[in-house]
């Protein structure tokens, strides 16, 4: 059951009423509605209501609640039900409200006549181009029940390779902000210490670390608000600049081009590319659509102008292994591979080999990184700490050297 809000109006007194009733759709809580003598002017679904940066977290969809939703479908669908009734039964099923919500939707245009896929696109948010594509597919060829089960295989898949992505950034973020906290603590505690311990000494000067030390100390104890807030300002504009357009381009390059992480990500676009039109190709799609459904999945503009340019040497009657040959944003593992496909008529199987080595590829190189950013980060901890200590001893030392503390 699902929980609506309503405005209706009461004809005996022509009052408006606003409430909330419990129902498996917007049309059973008009009935609803009726049978209680109202007149339903507007339902909407209660979770939708939630606006602002708090309903980003509450009305978020997990990609583990996709995933179940597109297996309990598909078990459903191939034990003979019928669609409505199995989207029915898999709303009833998921913890996820927000979820529930958007099939609520899909079920009422399901139910007034629009295709499966038509009703999804209607949620862009949710089910993205490949989700659409495969559905779309699914149902001309009469397999809706194995594009189900097709497209959460490679949810899992996308959502293992993104959560191994996400682990290698843990560690060196966690080091980082340890430093951060110990950095701070040392100038704005311990250093200010070390001069008040050097004041009404005659002739005692600071050394040259301790005393920038020192100055950095005192302005950010003096004016923390304001790098807090140009570090928030810094990081919004930043953030903004990456989305536009320029900005964009020159985010995705360094991520492909990168000495340190462009060879993970580049791994990561190919094994993409390679996992997502293994899915549409086994699944009928016919290949311009594959490639540009998978185009759109990648979320890298290079890699996506590179596919779109192949598809129009392939729309030109040029093969896809020749079109993707050279080209700087795919590696060559690619096109090799696909040239044996194409020769043996084996592309779905090749592509499938291709991205396991590449998603394998990408294991090692996480691995890699993880390994190289270790000493990378005690390094520069043992930097850091070695200017706080020599920042603190050397003026002690200095006033043993003068016989000041003997």
């Amino acid at each position: 059951m699902l929980t609506y809000t309503y405005t209706a109006r009461d004809p005996s007194t022509g009052a408006k009423i606003k409430a909330d009733v419990q129902a498996e759709s917007e049309q059973a809580a008009a009935k609803l509605i009726k049978q209680q003598g109202y007149a339903p002017l507007e339902i909407t679904p209660a979770v939708a209501q939630s606006t602002g940066l708090f309903s980003r977290f509450t009305n978020h969809i997990r990609t583990k609640d996709k995933i179940l939703f597109s297996r309990q479908l598909s078990t459903l669908i191939n034990a003979g039900l019928p669609l409505v009734q199995s989207l029915r039964s898999t709303a009833n099923q998921t913890k996820s409200k927000p979820l529930k919500v958007v099939v609520s939707k899909v079920i009422n245009d399901v139910e007034a006549g629009m295709a499966f896929s038509q009703a999804l696109a209607k949620h862009p948010g949710v089910f993205g181009e490949v989700y659409i594509g495969l559905i779309s597919a699914g149902e001309v060829s009469g397999t809706l029940d194995k594009a189900l089960e097709r497209l959460a295989d490679q949810q899992e898949k996308d959502a293992e390779i993104l959560s191994k992505v996400r682990g290698a950034m843990v560690y060196p973020i966690i080091v980082l902000l340890v430093m951060v906290g110990v950095v701070t603590f040392m100038l704005l505690a311990v250093l200010p210490q070390v001069q008040e311990l050097y004041k009404g000494l005659p002739g005692a000067r600071l050394p040259f670390i301790t005393s920038a030390l020192l100055a950095v100390s005192e302005f950010t104890g003096k004016f923390w608000w304001a790098i807090l807030g140009v570090m928030g300002v810094g990081v919004f504009l930043t953030t903004r600049w990456a989305r536009t357009g320029p900005g964009k381009r020159v985010v995705d390059r360094l991520k492909i081009e990168s000495i340190v992480i462009g060879q993970l990500f580049k791994k990561l676009y190919m094994a993409r590319f390679a996992r997502t039109s293994t899915t549409l190709v086994a699944s009928g799609v016919p290949l311009l659509q594959v490639l540009s459904i998978t185009a759109k999945s990648i979320n890298n503009i290079h890699v996506e102008e590179s596919i779109n340019n192949a598809a129009s040497k392939v729309k030109g009657g040029k093969a896809l292994s020749d079109s993707l040959e050279g080209d700087r944003n795919f590696d060559e593992l690619v096109p090799n591979m696909l040239r044996i496909g194409e020769q043996s008529g084996s592309v779905e199987d090749m592509l499938a080999k291709t991205a396991d080595y590449f998603e394998k590829e990408v294991d090692n190189q996480i691995k890699t990184i993880s390994t190289i950013i270790e000493p990378i980060m005690m390094i520069l901890m043992g930097i850091m700490a070695l200017l706080i200590v020599a920042a603190i001893l050397l003026p002690i030392y200095g006033l043993v050297g003068q016989g000041v503390l003997n």
